[in-house]
């Protein structure tokens, strides 16, 4: 019976999905608000099929946490969820993102065209003060960026490689990280159909403010999501 759900959940969903990005290109080639809507009503609509069909219901927890003003939103990485969900949680929000993601068809478009700011892997110290430079000025106009420091997704209770970007524009921007533990990829796993019931938790961590030394900043960040997720994934470990 999960396996059913769960694929009447991805033919809801991408149907959805396609829906809005035919509706995006069309009327975001005059407006750019109406991406950002879209992105809004994308994550709205898979929580929804997610409750109705697969049993998940979804808590945010910490909100008091997020700024109203600029600020790097660092978080762990497990699923496809939390990318869909931090459009509707931000009021301002600005991804970076691999880069091959903005050659998607028709989802790439919405991308680009959203300001996320691509990331070339391999790109090496070029691509580090391109993000720089991009992610201060997102900043500067009092965005809410969002980076990915693991790079992909991580099977749950495993710890990726911390790459160096939220650090290098922690460094570089004067503004709080908030760090953002969860628990999602006990319920939406990478490559796999199933979606198993339960309760996701997605908590934003207290922040880290600016003025620390760019090492201490890089071991404080890791060691609060990790124990953060850690936590989550005690209470709610899924099936």
């Amino acid at each position: 019976m999960i396996y059913l759900r769960s694929f009447l959940f991805e033919c809801f969903f991408f149907a959805w999905t396609v829906f809005l990005a035919v509706l995006g290109c069309s009327v975001g080639l005059f407006t750019r608000r109406i991406i950002i809507w879209c992105g809004r009503a994308w994550g709205r609509g898979a929580t929804l099929l997610l409750r109705l069909l697969c049993g998940i219901t979804i808590e945010i927890r910490g909100r008091q946490h997020i700024p109203e003003g600029a600020c790097i939103v660092v978080s762990k990485h497990q699923s496809t969820l939390e990318a869909l969900l931090f459009f509707d949680l931000l009021t301002k929000p600005v991804y970076s993102m691999k880069a091959e993601l903005a050659r998607i068809p028709l989802l790439g478009y919405l991308i680009r065209r959203s300001g996320a700011i691509p990331i070339k892997r391999g790109g090496g110290a070029a691509s580090l003060r391109d993000l720089i430079k991009r992610a201060r000025e997102a900043l500067e106009e009092g965005k809410q960026l969002i980076i990915f420091p693991e790079g992909t997704r991580a099977p749950p209770r495993t710890r990726g490689e911390y790459n160096p970007g939220a650090a290098a524009v922690y460094s570089r921007c004067d503004v709080p990280v908030i760090p953002v533990a969860l628990n999602t990829g006990s319920f939406w796993g990478r490559r796999t159909l199933r979606k198993n019931p339960g309760r996701v938790l997605i908590e934003f961590l207290p922040a880290i403010e600016p003025g620390l030394e760019r090492k201490a900043f890089q071991k404080l960040l890791e060691d609060v999501i990790e124990e953060g997720t850690g936590k989550l994934e005690r209470e709610s470990p899924g099936s």
